[in-house]
């Protein structure tokens, strides 16, 4: 009788716990995945710890970032332009927000083309996200709310539906 004795690959594996790669190894939470930054500053280092040399700071409170890795206390983020690096995890907040990319893009009462135009935004503007469908986000800032296309922000996914 013959046993079945593992192949010499079946002991090598990238992922040895068995964990979802899709998945922090600290957290357990979604990677990649979205938060924003808590204050008016935030260090992005070269590594995950304060040792690392600074290579970018942030500095708007409430800038989309997104998480990429995940290292003890440490997150890897990136901004809309794939800037980043190395931040402390009490610099960020799980506040979704979203930066606008188009200028004067149309908030819309309705998640419709042809909904009425109920404010304006400047490219450039850090909007509170709210209510994702397919195609449309709600957004929220100075005092506006309304729905843009997903292309016309950055902060969240093609695919991702927030209630």
């Amino acid at each position: 009788m013959l046993s079945q004795a593992p192949s010499a690959d079946a002991s090598i594996s990238r992922n040895p716990e068995g964990r979802d790669p899709n998945r922090g190894p600290v957290t357990n939470l979604p990677l990649p995945r979205y938060v924003s930054l808590k204050g008016n500053e935030g260090n992005a280092r070269r590594g995950p710890s304060l040792s690392h040399r600074i290579d970018w700071v942030f500095r708007h409170a409430g800038m989309p970032l997104r998480v990429v890795a995940e290292f003890g206390h440490w997150r890897r983020v990136e901004d809309k332009d794939g800037a980043g690096g190395w931040v402390h995890y009490a610099l960020l907040s799980g506040v979704r927000t979203a930066i606008v990319q188009e200028d004067m893009a149309e908030l819309r009462a309705k998640p419709t083309p042809d909904s009425d135009v109920v404010a304006r935004a400047e490219a450039g503007a850090i909007v509170r996200l709210g209510e994702c469908i397919v195609d449309w986000c709600r957004v929220s800032g100075g005092g506006e709310r309304g729905w843009v296309p997903k292309p016309v922000i950055w902060g969240v996914d093609a695919g991702e539906i927030r209630e």
